[in-house]
């Protein structure tokens, strides 16, 4: 059997390789020979993915951030719909990445009609989408839906999509992690000082706008609390120059991580996460440690989003979308300043009402995450599928490349 998935950015590349794991694991117990070409980076690789070219570093989200990525996402979007047409696959998987696995998803259905589409996580139009253009697109080109938020489950079935949910795929990757002690002794941190892990950025643009505010919160906390350390996981290795020059100038007691396998050691050893918006804020809740979650883009783009498409969102961290409420702080923005991220982190470093609260909510989330088999079910779903695309002919001859 051959599968092809397509996905992008840091935490696609972290999703799609959990997946590859499963779908081997499966595979060999179901006495499957199995083929995985795709569009990734390289944990997938890593997992026993054939790569047709790394998706990690062009990814963004906005409007004039997505500028710079444009010819290089082209190029890769036309390797690998040629690749795709040379060797057609026998099913096809789609992680997020919104807009390029539209395209890929169009230019199959007028192409190659008759291969099976599974969306694994699909795109988070259930939350940010202002219009349902994008929501009906993935109804035109998905068989299935793979779904990781009961919300998600909800919202793409009202939309008449099969839909399976199956549950969060980080329970099982976060159920081997080791407790606070462990952490610290694994990383050679004293067991009693206070640690604080900063996490700014898995995009470039995120180590523009978040970057500098994360820095100086933590240059405020460090002036606060005593013989406090910082802990700051570099997500690709060419952001680290970035982030090193910064926390010098800063002056901060602080130790980079450049291991992405220890990052999860660097979440786990902490007393307080600082994290941009993302995957990595379940890390932090299933690790249970109180964070503080930030959101920036470029002035124009938050600008036209405001008031042009009057776009707005009841969450934008995966912690409150999970039970769809406020469970973790959110700054957007402007209340993103150095001032506003360490009033907050320092309100939940101190014992009180609001830490026992955070800590209290982490374990409803856990509870409707699931029971950490998201993937293998995901897995077996996709391989035990006889399910064949059911789009009407003359709806594939509509569709644009």
């Amino acid at each position: 059997m051959h599968i092809f998935i397509s996905t992008g950015e840091v935490s696609g590349d972290l999703q799609g390789s959990l997946l590859v794991e499963a779908l081997f694991r499966q595979a060999r117990r179901l006495n499957i020979d199995l083929k995985i070409t795709a569009l990734g980076g390289d944990r997938m690789a890593a997992a026993g993915a054939t790569l047709l070219g790394n998706t990690t570093r062009i990814g963004s989200i906005g409007l004039v951030e997505s500028l710079p990525y444009i010819i290089p996402t082209l190029k890769v979007q036309h390797q690998a719909k040629q690749y795709l047409k040379q060797n057609p696959p026998d099913k096809i998987i789609l992680i997020d990445y919104v807009g390029p696995n539209i395209s890929i998803g169009n230019f199959v259905r007028r192409n190659l009609p008759n291969i099976p589409i599974f969306y694994y996580i699909a795109p988070q139009a259930w939350v940010w989408s202002f219009n349902d253009r994008n929501t009906k697109a993935i109804a035109r080109i998905t068989d299935r839906i793979l779904a990781i938020f009961p919300e998600e489950a909800r919202y793409f079935a009202d939309y008449g999509i099969d839909v399976n949910y199956v549950g969060h795929p980080l329970v099982a990757k976060m159920a081997s992690s080791p407790n606070k002690l462990t952490a610290r002794d694994q990383l050679g941190l004293n067991r009693e000082q206070t640690i604080v892990t900063l996490l700014p950025a898995s995009r470039r643009q995120e180590l523009k706008y978040l970057l500098p505010d994360i820095i100086g919160a933590a240059k405020i906390l460090q002036q606060q609390i005593p013989n406090l350390k910082f802990l700051v996981p570099v997500a690709l290795p060419n952001y680290r120059m970035a982030i090193e020059r910064a926390v010098n100038e800063a002056g901060l007691n602080a130790i980079l991580i450049d291991d992405p396998n220890e990052t999860s050691l660097a979440i786990a050893a902490a007393d307080l996460a600082i994290a941009k918006s993302g995957t990595v804020n379940l890390e932090i809740a299933l690790l249970d440690v109180p964070q503080v979650v930030l959101y920036k883009i470029h002035p124009l783009t938050a600008w036209i989003a405001k008031w042009i498409i009057r776009f707005s969102i009841p969450f934008m961290s995966a912690v409150n979308l999970m039970l769809m409420r406020r469970i973790v702080p959110e700054l957007w923005q402007d209340e993103a300043s150095a001032e506003g991220i360490a009033k907050e982190a320092f309100a939940l470093l101190m014992p009180g009402d609001r830490r026992d609260q955070m800590f209290a909510d982490y374990a409803e989330v856990r509870a409707a995450m699931g029971d950490g088999t998201a993937c293998d079910v995901a897995a077996q779903d996709i391989l035990t599928s006889t399910l064949k695309s059911q789009l009407p002919r003359k709806e594939v001859l509509s569709l644009n490349a």
